[in-house]
């Protein structure tokens, strides 16, 4: 029997197996995480640098070539003494445990972040797959979730959504919804097309004017254009059935959370709190579980025989 079928028969073989792929990415998204936002800083330089030598204003400094940087070029290392860090060192949480989460070389502590991601991606793919069983709709739900996890701690260190995230997911659920099925019976993912559809343009529609109103009103700014493409992306995964819950938890959750940190931490109220990790934690949630949640609701007011 060959492994896809072990996996096809044995649910509890499928959620280990996702556990164990979760730990792998896991370790590559903490490298998308860190390296992503300095890749996007050196690309809006380079830009500034271009536009200042096309006016004569560059320095020499501002021309000089960078070194290069992607998710791939320099190799891993520690981030105080710079030491590479080797294959054995980097086992997705089972090296931080065994290094106490200390640097080999120097010796100094390296963040915790790190196999908490690592061991967030692997408990959150473990769920899709119990959740979704063995399929396409599974697989899905895990590009889905790998996706949210980054947005989400991206935007918690850079209070940013990056548009090289946001618009493939978008793209990515739009393209899906063309094998979406459509009826009572179909799976939570993919949705189909109209749903799809209707989901992106929805989402990146209400939440653009609530922005605008919230600024005609205030003279403030309430969010990002990022947590208009987010939550498009998510109402063309999810469809326009899910936003407005996925709306009403986010909002709920990051009113709670920001009145938490208001009085326990005596946070100013005009500091900025980052919406899209409540909004791609909510997106989750109804992916996981909106369906069944949604079709419960409604059917309290279906009319019995």
């Amino acid at each position: 029997m060959s492994v896809i079928e072990l996996l096809s028969v044995s649910p509890a073989l499928l959620v280990g197996a996702c556990a164990v792929l979760g730990l792998a990415v896991g370790s590559f998204l903490n490298v998308v995480i860190y390296r992503l936002p300095v890749m996007l800083e050196r690309q809006w330089r380079e830009q500034c640098a271009e536009l200042s030598a096309e006016r004569g204003t560059a320095s020499p400094a501002a021309s000089a070539p960078a070194e290069r940087f992607n998710l791939v070029v320099p190799r891993s290392s520690c981030p105080h003494c710079r030491a590479p860090i080797t294959a054995l060192q980097n086992i997705p949480v089972l090296s931080w445990l065994l290094l106490r989460g200390r640097c080999a070389s120097c010796g100094k502590p390296i963040s915790v972040r790190y196999p908490l991601v690592e061991a967030l991606t692997a408990i959150l793919s473990a769920l899709v797959a119990w959740r979704f069983g063995f399929g396409w709709p599974a697989l899905a739900a895990l590009v889905l979730t790998w996706f949210l996890i980054t947005l989400t701690f991206i935007d918690i260190d850079h209070q940013l959504l990056p548009d090289s995230l946001t618009l493939p997911l978008l793209w990515l659920g739009l393209l899906l919804s063309l094998w979406g099925a459509q009826g009572v019976g179909a799976p939570a993912l993919p949705v189909d097309l109209q749903s799809s559809l209707i989901g992106a343009m929805a989402g990146y529609v209400s939440l653009w004017s609530v922005y605008h109103l919230f600024r005609l009103l205030t003279g403030k700014e309430g969010m990002g254009y990022g947590d208009f493409k987010l939550f498009a992306a998510l109402g063309a995964w999810l469809g326009w059935q899910m936003l407005l819950p996925t709306i009403l938890i986010a909002a709920a959750v990051g009113a709670v959370i920001g009145i938490i940190l208001i009085v326990m931490q005596g946070r100013q109220r005009s500091a900025p709190i980052p919406f899209g990790p409540f909004l791609a934690a909510a997106g989750w949630l109804m992916m996981m579980f909106g369906p069944r949640l949604v079709a419960g609701y409604l059917g309290l007011f279906a009319p019995h025989p």
